[in-house]
């Protein structure tokens, strides 16, 4: 059936909102990558006030997030960091890249397509050999094989003495990643999420 002008018109105008909806950019990113997209729903703000709270802000030179997604803790890093720092956000989904580099116009923000278990590589190709804090979602008690562990060891050799590998998630599996590589981890749990998270702040001596 061949589609009127007007009904052509209706059509790119309903693609063009949905494009720019993060709501549906979020859903079409769980479905192309369930296993790594932690939920349907992006995080809530007092989940982000509470995961980003012990950062160090005046000191934060590097802030790196893996599994931006629609931008929802992107924005609220960006709104924090200081002038002269860096934000480099790296997720496998592409679509979720170029949705970010559309919707933030910010000389700060660095939004890279690639794996987190490259993260090392990632940063020095923008010029960097070390991060102040680094942010996930990602759930890695479904990632692939191997990955999980990957990300955690590659993460900790990534950040500076002191820093940090802040972590939200929706099953305490994480930890078993964390311990080998961490010698300090705090831990939390927020309610006020859909769905509940628990958080984990990885200290790098």
């Amino acid at each position: 059936m061949t589609l009127s002008a007007e009904q052509a018109r209706r059509k790119r105008s309903v693609l063009g909102k949905l494009e720019t909806d993060p709501r549906w950019q979020f859903l079409r990113g769980f479905v192309k990558h369930p296993v790594m997209v932690g939920s349907v729903i992006p995080s809530s703000g007092v989940l982000m006030d509470k995961m980003l709270g012990p950062v160090d802000w005046a000191a934060c030179k590097l802030f790196v997030e893996y599994g931006p997604g629609v931008g929802t803790f992107t924005q609220r890093i960006l709104d924090k960091l200081a002038p002269d720092a860096t934000l480099i956000t790296i997720d496998t989904n592409a679509d979720f890249t170029d949705y970010l580099g559309k919707k933030i116009r910010d000389n700060r923000l660095i939004a890279v397509t690639g794996s987190a278990a490259d993260v090392r590589t990632i940063m020095a190709d923008c010029g960097f050999d070390h991060a102040d804090y680094i942010l996930s979602g990602l759930p890695f008690s479904t990632l692939p094989p191997g990955i999980g562990p990957k990300i955690a060891r590659e993460t900790a050799a990534a950040l500076r003495p002191g820093g940090a590998f802040l972590v939200y998630q929706f099953s305490p599996k994480v930890k078993q990643f964390l311990t080998p590589h961490f010698e300090r981890i705090d831990r939390g749990f927020e309610w006020i999420n859909v769905p509940p998270a628990t958080l984990f702040w990885a200290w790098k001596d």
